[in-house]
């Protein structure tokens, strides 16, 4: 069981800044600039939520397959794409968050700062991104966690290849496939552990957001 888990950590650990990037970056998009097709963007981004994994694994599977250049990257049953897979399905969440985090910051404080000479990216370094901090560690907590969990993308475009990209939700699988429940419930209650830790940290950190509304 160690090798998945170290492999699902691996995974993780490259999934993170994609997620802090890409759905921190069109979170601020969304919720700040004005652009043609913007309310497509929007339901674009929250697709995945609603869809079977394995739709999206068979379109990601497609688009790679069919496309010469990413083809000849050999991303399909390797490494990154597992960090694809895990990436992808849990960047609507990210998303939301970010968008959300953004959307809820008073421009008039962006605007006091501005006047004071400060530039975009000061203000938003200084002003806009300590206000939208709890937020944004909500949609990241929750988004690990989904990748940490991701078993259907992650089946169809990296494969269940023992030692090379076999993390611990299709560990689980092969466990159930192989009767090994014994060996499937450790590695379960491991992910079931990380839940729980991602909603307690989701917890106090909306707490802590709520106890600085108050004392506003």
């Amino acid at each position: 069981m160690l090798p998945p888990l170290l492999l699902s950590l691996r995974v993780l650990l490259f999934a993170v800044p994609l997620l802090v990037l890409l759905g921190g970056g069109i979170g601020w998009l969304l919720a700040r600039a004005n652009f043609p097709g913007k309310g497509f963007v929007s339901l674009l981004v929250q697709l995945p939520l609603i869809l079977p994994p394995s739709v999206m694994g068979f379109y990601l599977l497609f688009a790679i397959g069919r496309n010469p250049f990413l083809k000849s990257l050999g991303i399909l049953f390797s490494f990154p794409a597992l960090v694809l897979a895990a990436t992808f399905s849990a960047l609507p969440i990210m998303i939301q968050s970010a968008r959300a985090a953004f959307a809820s910051v008073d421009g008039e404080l962006e605007d006091a700062a501005r006047t004071l000479g400060k530039g975009e990216w000061t203000v938003f370094r200084t002003v806009t991104l300590p206000l939208a901090r709890r937020t944004l560690l909500v949609g990241l907590a929750l988004s690990a966690a989904r990748a940490l969990g991701d078993f259907g993308v992650s089946l169809m475009i990296a494969g269940n290849i023992p030692g090379r990209t076999q993390t611990l939700p299709l560990y689980i699988y092969n466990r159930v496939e192989t009767l090994d429940f014994a060996g499937a419930h450790v590695a379960s209650l491991l992910l079931v552990g990380t839940g729980f830790a991602s909603l307690y940290l989701v917890r106090r950190l909306e707490e802590g957001r709520n106890e600085r509304r108050a004392a506003c």
